[in-house]
């Protein structure tokens, strides 16, 4: 008797021990992935490893039947001559994306609102998000606008809403008594980006502009005024308060967010073992294998390290690697100027802001 109670009570223990191991793990478990970026959320795939491969059924549309495409990246209609860079598909390593369904993306989030949210390269691939969608159902009905600083292109058909919201350092840039000031800890803009379906943030090409180009006269924090600081310094902490907005705004049972890793330029050849050459013009291919020479930019550890950070699920379209790798992407003279400019920042349309968003489209399947 005495000897089934001792047993019935190391038995109690014995399980209790269990169920507090059980809970504890799955405790330790969210906070791991709590304090992560999800750049691979898809089963085991890792769509941002990988290489370019040729393919003739590639691109994914026709630029000349997506009439929305801008000046500055429509290269084959601004007169490029050679046509071969369209014609390469993203294969990642050890598995597959599926190719971009227009028609079953509008099913899919009928009724819902998109936003890219950032610079021209949100705006970049905004437009390639439309196009693709635009050629999937070219008799659809739809309409564009423009409020403030967001545009908003709808395809009336389906009530999807694919909007653009220009802020290229995702923290305020306000008119004061002293002039144009960046605050890098105000992100009064984000009331434009509440009860957003999908948002794709993006931002980094503007923090090292400087001169004429400089859209601020003085960086604040709290009540103090900087005439400059290091603009690494600077990019950490407007991310570090956009990412106390989103776990203070966003609702993942609602939202889903995604941040735009670096998209590269490609101005100096020295970078993919070309020295001498000073920019993208006349490259015809891309790079060979998945490794860029010259490594990553810094600029997207301390993205990352950011979005590490942040409580809330945000996943990092990781597209940085990838898109290094085609230093023949890029309007280059066949830009928003023609034969006088040299564009080597922004990708022409068709092209890699296409990729950029069929992976986006095997992220959110």
């Amino acid at each position: 008797m005495i000897r089934n109670v001792g047993l019935r009570i190391g038995w109690t223990f014995f399980t209790l021990f269990i169920c507090i191991l059980i809970t504890l793990l799955v405790l330790l478990l969210h906070h791991t992935n709590a304090h992560n970026p999800r750049p691979y959320p898809h089963k085991s795939c890792n769509f941002f490893r990988g290489s370019w491969i040729e393919d003739e059924t590639y691109p994914l549309y026709n630029s000349t039947h997506c009439p929305i495409i801008e000046h500055e990246f429509n290269c084959q209609r601004n007169g490029r001559p050679d046509k071969a860079y369209l014609n390469y598909r993203w294969k990642p390593r050890g598995c597959s994306i599926k190719r971009f369904d227009g028609r079953a993306f509008l099913k899919k989030f009928k009724g819902k609102s998109i936003m890219f949210v950032g610079d021209s390269l949100s705006r970049n691939q905004w437009q390639s998000l439309i196009c693709l969608l635009y050629t999937s159902e070219p008799k659809a009905n739809y309409n564009a606008t423009r409020v403030g600083d967001v545009s908003i292109f709808t395809f009336l058909d389906f009530g999807v809403k694919v909007m653009l919201d220009r802020s290229v350092y995702l923290v305020d840039v306000v008119m004061e008594e002293k002039g144009r000031i960046l605050k890098l800890d105000s992100t009064e803009g984000g009331k434009l980006w509440k009860g957003i379906d999908i948002l794709i943030f993006n931002t980094w090409h503007w923090w090292n502009r400087r001169g004429v180009a400089q859209p601020w006269d003085y960086i604040k924090i709290g009540s103090k005024y900087y005439k400059d600081m290091d603009r690494m310094v600077a990019f950490e902490k407007a991310l570090r308060t956009w990412a106390k907005w989103i776990d203070t705004n966003i609702d993942p049972s609602k939202q889903l967010v995604f941040f735009q890793g670096i998209s590269p330029s490609h101005y100096n050849g020295t970078d993919w073992n070309q020295p001498g050459v000073t920019s993208c013009s006349g490259q015809r291919r891309p790079l060979s294998g998945s490794i860029y020479p010259a490594g990553l930019p810094s600029a997207l550890g301390v993205q990352k390290n950011v979005l590490r950070t942040i409580e809330k699920p945000v996943t990092l379209l990781d597209v940085t690697n990838l898109s290094l790798l085609r230093k023949d992407g890029h309007p280059s003279i066949y830009g928003m100027i023609g034969g006088t400019g040299m564009d080597c920042s922004h990708w022409c349309l068709a092209g890699v802001p296409d990729i950029w968003n069929e992976i986006l489209y095997n992220l959110i399947l």
